[in-house]
């Protein structure tokens, strides 16, 4: 009884933290698509060396900053030559294309709301020509974040919902075979808390083993998938290792404990001819 309890409650364990995967891999996606979005600054024709300094000067002071990179002129040109395969310079007689900074922000501040404040304070230095990004992604990751976040949030809760069930089911039949000990426990004048204790022990011990067994199971997928499969989930870095081990614990110890303290309360508060017949 105490093994099929165990596998039992890893098994929805594993379902949780299956859940808390994909809820990871989500956030990394969606902060990767965010740190990836470009804003071209566009340098005015008369800028020169000291302007450069001073917008990179400006560029490393913003909090907001992720990554910046110069593009020279000459670089810019030779980009153009090689996605175009032509030189402007040959019927221009000089290069059209500005000095530029590419500029990535951190991901917190990647959405329409803030992009617009750092635009416009980008726009008014006297040596930026102007700033261009992608609007229409930046629309469309705001509108793809909020969905994202409110379908995972509900696919939460359900899991959470079936998980608590599951587990109390379980719980409930391991207290149900010792129903008349507790009933002898009362009878001797044990309380209700020192009849509880003992079963609370020995289910948050099984949430303590199965969240253990989870977490290797766990481990086991996301190396498969990740390096066997070479399908990016997220960073395995300690931080998100962590934040997945302290999941699946927390959430085992806390629901066993809810569940053995609700099963044994009925049996403790129920008549003992009642007990025959259930």
């Amino acid at each position: 009884m105490y093994l099929t309890t165990t596998v039992s409650v890893a098994m929805v364990l594993f379902l949780i933290g299956l859940e808390c995967m994909l809820l990871l891999s989500a956030h990394y996606l969606i902060k990767s698509a965010k740190e990836n979005l470009t804003l071209t600054l566009v340098m005015t024709a008369d800028s020169d060396s000291t302007s450069v300094a001073r917008l990179q000067n400006i560029l490393e002071a913003m909090p907001s900053t992720l990554s910046y990179q110069y593009i020279s002129k000459q670089t810019a040109l030779e980009q153009h030559i090689n996605s175009l395969g032509e030189d402007p310079t040959r019927f221009l007689g000089y290069n059209p294309l500005p000095d530029a900074y590419e500029l990535h922000l951190k991901d917190n501040y990647a959405v329409k709301d803030s992009i617009i404040p750092i635009v416009s304070r980008l726009e008014s230095l006297p040596y930026i020509d102007k700033v261009e990004y992608q609007e229409d992604i930046v629309q469309v990751l705001d509108h793809t974040v909020n969905k994202v976040s409110l379908l995972l949030a509900a696919l939460a809760l359900v899991l959470l919902i079936i998980a608590w069930m599951l587990i109390i089911n379980t719980i409930r039949l391991h207290i149900y075979s010792k129903r008349f000990l507790i009933n002898t426990m009362r009878l001797v004048g044990a309380t209700p808390w020192v009849i509880r204790m003992p079963f609370i022990r020995r289910s948050m011990r099984v949430g303590l083993e199965a969240a253990l067994i989870t977490i290797v199971l766990l481990g086991a997928v996301y190396y498969y998938v990740q390096y066997s499969l070479n399908i990016s989930l997220f960073p395995p870095t300690w931080q998100n290792m962590l934040i997945l081990a302290s999941v699946v614990l927390l959430s085992g110890l806390i629901i066993t404990f809810l569940a053995s303290l609700i099963a044994t309360g009925r049996y403790v508060r129920m008549n003992i001819d009642r007990m025959y017949e259930i």
